[in-house]
């Protein structure tokens, strides 16, 4: 894999991993591809693992973001186990038409967190997608706040679709990445207006 107009990925100082985790159709790969190409399609299911890189910078420190993109499907969960090793954030993505989905948060993906998850302290958010489709809503608003308060996770509502809110979920999580003790020791967080700017190209790969 490259990066850059000459082949060569752009330098960085800290490799930071991010992990979608969350049921088969809420998203994830949407809000990832909203991410880092800003640009929206509707895609296929994730077959295994997917991932994807984008580089940022934030206050003159350059990060290399890999993030990953699990299948939700359960016969996928063997496989995709091991990746859950060394994430330091973790993004919870629930569809707000779904009731299901939401609340297997907490029956399914908050335990595989709990049982693979290397890193105790790696920063999480809770992630209500498909705002766009605001009529079909099944999941409140609220019920999102309270299940991100109760396990100590940030929280937005956001839509791949429309852009609502992508760029500020990803911000926010590696804002609290940086802030958190010993997940990047090296960078500096005493300034709280952390904001991510991009400065090459982004890449992808599957396993």
């Amino acid at each position: 894999m490259s990066d850059g107009a000459n082949g060569d990925a752009p330098p960085y100082d800290h490799l930071v991993k991010l992990l979608l985790v969350g049921d088969s159709g809420v998203g994830k790969s949407s809000l990832l591809m909203r991410f880092v190409a800003d640009k929206f399609e509707e895609v296929s299911p994730t077959i295994g693992v997917d991932f994807k890189l984008k580089y940022v910078d934030v206050h003159g420190k350059k990060l290399k973001l890999t993030v990953w993109d699990t299948a939700g499907q359960e016969r996928f969960r063997t496989l995709t186990s091991s990746y859950y090793r060394g994430a330091q954030g973790v993004i919870f993505v629930y569809d707000i038409t779904s009731e299901e989905t939401f609340e297997n948060l907490r029956d399914v993906w908050r335990k595989e967190v709990e049982l693979y998850s290397t890193i105790e302290n790696a920063v999480k958010i809770v992630i209500g997608n498909k705002v766009d489709k605001e009529a079909d809503r099944a999941v409140s608003r609220e019920k999102g706040v309270a299940f991100a308060k109760e396990f100590g996770c940030l929280f937005l509502e956001c839509s791949a679709k429309t852009n609502r809110s992508v760029q500020e979920a990803f911000d926010e999580l590696v804002k609290g990445i940086l802030e958190a003790p010993g997940l990047l020791s090296e960078l500096g967080t005493d300034d709280p207006a952390v904001k991510l700017g991009a400065y090459g190209e982004s890449t992808s790969g599957c396993c």
